[in-house]
């Protein structure tokens, strides 16, 4: 099966079919003779995050939050055209947005604030006694201390 015919698994909840996915294909620039001028290996991959039914609504606000700079209009485009090859750009393509709207839909963990233990502070001041003390022996003797 082709890449563009199989739906995209972004996540476990989380699957894109084929038929909202929309591709484009064109020459890719810049040199290559004429491979580049007459093949059409640049993918550009398309997804319409706002009007898909298969994003749930809550983690479809919290993609079109994140992804607010890379999804104008509330569609999501990845452009690819690092191969020769258009199968393989293709892949790359897929693989990207499915990476982008995992990491986008991901709930960052809360960071518990900690603190340090006694044992920790005990070292911590002891670490700066040592050090204060190190540099006291380095200064020349006071005269007046005779």
């Amino acid at each position: 099966m082709a890449p563009m015919d199989e739906p995209l698994r972004v996540a476990p909840g989380l699957v894109i079919p084929a038929d909202e996915l929309r591709w484009h294909f064109d020459t890719s620039g810049g040199p290559g003779g004429q491979h580049a001028n007459k093949s059409s290996t640049r993918v550009e991959l398309a997804f319409d995050l706002a009007a898909s039914p298969a994003v749930p609504e809550a983690l479809r606000s919290r993609l079109l939050e994140r992804l607010s700079a890379r999804a104008p209009g509330g569609v999501v485009r990845v452009v690819v055209n690092e191969s020769r090859s258009q199968w393989r750009n293709r892949e790359i393509a897929r693989h990207r947005l499915a990476a982008l709207l995992a990491e986008a839909g991901r709930i960052p963990r809360r960071r518990r604030p900690t603190r340090p233990t006694a044992a920790a502070r005990l070292r911590r001041l002891a670490a700066k006694r040592h050090q204060g003390e190190a540099k006291r022996r380095r200064q020349p003797p006071d005269p007046g201390s005779d």
